[in-house]
């Protein structure tokens, strides 16, 4: 849904509408019409239309005259009708593909009764209601692929159009857009003095496309703007789902929850925040190895922060209902955002970086919480080898992302799966360095003392069988024998 709005917001809004000249492809005006095939249609016309017209959203608005705009009054009423048994918006959902947000208002203006639907536009693919997408050519609704240069237009513009430029409040006045952002985390970040006045700081957001004019008054506040700075998503309808949650459970499984933290501030200004919090609930551990031997974090600090980071920004935004979460196991901890990942999860450490959320990633990096050249994952690896972790996994089920770190586990414990996975890594590790796998590098990441070198051998054969890592140069001698990643 788009989200409630105040009542002052929703009869300054109606005015506005009124004000219009005609009719647009974006307005809809109807005096009693409540037949729900109707409803449904132009649901699919007007959000479509609105990205067609650069709007965030359209509006169908009942007991308007649609010549002369005066209110008029409507018995229409949205939360009374009915589709057969089922509630008329309850249908409606259900018959849009994709599921695009929408809202009914009720409302009285000059003592009569006004109906305001107001409707998301399309995004990624035309809106479609029961199979078929329909758009508005002037005041006109009609099927999509009766009108052929609309259909390709929109196509053009939902194939690029970042998520980041789509409008997640518009016409928003100044003092509001001041209430809604946390402007002040901003110039931390950049590490600049707070500008002298509010003149200042909406030109600053303005410059980095946070922040436009919208054309109505006031400013539109950009879905970049709000994914960053928002001092709480939840007040953007269309990004609540978007906001991190952070599950620790009790045991192996997920059927006792101990805890859930929703981290509602924008992904800039609460990242340390973000981090601070799973930290704080990631149990110590008692690591023996060359390289420790005291209570440590179950898991690395920098491995944390770069896969957090890599979850927020790394993710498919155009995914529905889902949003990046970290959950937290006695014996592991699995992170995940939704869409895909760009590359294959085998090369995450020598791929050079790629973002489906470019000015996300950019204006990021800006405020040093990722990096963009692509050494993040490297950081992961090298942070796990440290602490003579087993091995992560990446993994791609179906249209999400995830990494699986795991708590420390004896080498003696770690079946083979394990051992192949952490030499492969390992060699892709060096790779990147200009170095080799070998049998000493292999013995430090284990923590195993030079006596049991022929383990670390057959640990090195496991990988070669399953075709993982291979020799540098086979014609080498048994003792300088180095190892490279199989795709080398």
């Amino acid at each position: 849904m788009t989200g409630y709005h105040p009542e002052a917001y929703l009869h300054g809004l109606v005015r506005e509408l009124c004000a219009l000249p005609h009719e647009t492809e974006w307005a809809e005006f109807k005096h009693n019409n409540s037949d729900p095939q109707t409803i449904g249609e132009y649901l699919s016309a007007l959000s479509n239309a609105a990205a067609l017209n650069g709007k965030a959203s359209a509006y169908l608005v009942w007991g308007i005259e649609d010549t002369t705009h005066e209110i008029a009054g409507t018995a229409f009423s949205p939360r009374e009708a009915k589709k057969g048994n089922e509630p008329l918006e309850t249908w409606l959902l259900q018959g849009l593909t994709p599921k695009v947000d929408f809202r009914f208002y009720e409302l009285t203006v000059h003592d009569r009764r006004v109906v305001l639907l107001e409707i998301g536009r399309a995004f990624r693919h035309p809106v479609r209601f029961r199979s078929m997408a329909y758009v508005r050519v002037g005041p006109v609704k009609k099927p999509l692929k009766e009108a052929p240069e609309r259909e390709r237009a929109l196509w053009r513009i939902l194939d690029v159009t970042p998520f980041e430029e789509h409008v997640a409040a518009e016409h928003v006045s100044s003092d509001k857009v001041l209430r809604l952002l946390d402007y002040p985390a901003y110039f931390d970040l950049l590490e600049q003095p707070l500008p002298a006045d509010r003149d200042g700081i909406l030109a600053a957001f303005v410059d980095d496309c946070l922040l436009r004019r919208c054309e109505a008054g006031g400013w539109d506040i950009t879905n970049l703007g709000a994914l960053l700075f928002a001092k709480n998503l939840g007040h953007f309808s269309g990004l609540k789902r978007k906001a991190m949650r952070v599950v620790h459970y009790r045991g192996a499984g997920r059927m006792d929850a101990l805890k859930e933290h929703e981290e509602t501030r924008g992904y800039a200004s609460g990242f340390e925040g973000l981090v601070a919090y799973i930290n704080s609930q990631i149990p110590s551990n008692e690591v023996i190895g060359q390289a420790f031997r005291k209570t440590v974090p179950m898991f690395p600090e920098p491995a944390v922060r770069e896969l957090v980071a890599n979850a927020l920004i790394h993710q498919d935004f155009f995914v529905g209902g889902a949003g990046p979460m970290v959950e937290i196991f006695d014996e592991r901890m699995e992170i995940t955002n939704p869409g895909e990942p760009l590359v294959d999860t085998l090369r995450f450490v020598d791929t050079p970086p790629k973002s489906r959320n470019d000015a996300l990633a950019s204006l990021m990096r800006r405020f040093r919480i990722c990096e963009e050249r692509g050494s993040g994952i490297d950081k992961v690896v090298a942070s796990i080898e440290a602490f003579q972790l087993p091995a992560p996994i990446f993994e791609a089920p179906e249209g999400f992302t995830r990494t699986v770190l795991f708590a420390h586990r004896p080498l003696s414990e770690m079946d083979k799966e394990d051992r192949v996975r952490a030499c492969y890594l390992h060699a892709c590790l060096k790779h990147v360095t200009r170095g080799y796998l070998t049998n000493a590098s292999l013995r430090e990441r284990f923590g195993v003392e030079e006596k049991n070198k022929a383990a670390v051998s057959r640990y090195i054969r496991e990988a070669v069988d399953a075709g993982k890592i291979r020799a540098y140069d086979k014609t080498a001698g048994k003792k300088m024998m180095k190892y490279v990643p199989h795709w080398a």
